[in-house]
């Protein structure tokens, strides 16, 4: 099993491995927030859930289940972490922000594509992709400013 770390690095470059064997919580994701990161660590254990069910080929079983988990954790999850934002003032709340709506968007044309078609093998990786991929760069590229920005203001006070 690949530790988010190594994801991460493979999601760099131009060939992306195929995510077979899920991913694991590494440390190194740790926005020091426990709320948050408590949080990130469910939704990187739903996402390597559907990746483990398809390499037991029950990723079509498990799809409609993933999905619905995500549209209703995403949201708390982003609510939690927007106000995060707001109670600190974070310089870059409203990019922030829309980033979680596009995001929100995408799942929900990922639920209508699965209502279209339930048994869609080519839905099942696009979901594999967009969870993985959307929720590592997030953590590591977005999550991570927002932790320093407020890590800074303690430090500054």
């Amino acid at each position: 099993m690949q530790t988010a770390t190594e994801l991460f690095l493979d999601l760099g470059g131009k060939n992306m491995k195929e995510w077979a064997h899920g991913i694991t919580w590494s440390t190194d994701l740790e926005t020091g927030n426990n709320a948050i990161d408590s949080q990130h660590k469910e939704l990187l254990k739903l996402t390597s859930g559907l990746v483990e069910a398809c390499e037991n080929n029950k990723g079509l079983e498990v799809l409609g289940r993933t999905l619905s988990f995500l549209a209703s954790y995403t949201l708390k999850h982003f609510d939690d972490e927007e106000a995060l934002q707001v109670r600190h003032n974070f310089p870059d709340y409203e990019r922030h922000k829309k980033l979680h709506d596009d995001f929100k968007m995408q799942v929900v044309e990922l639920i209508d594509q699965y209502k279209q078609d339930k048994n869609s093998e080519s839905l099942r990786t696009k979901v594999n992709s967009v969870l993985v991929r959307w929720l590592l760069q997030h953590i590591r590229g977005e999550d991570f400013k927002i932790a320093e920005h407020i890590r800074a203001a303690k430090d500054a006070s």
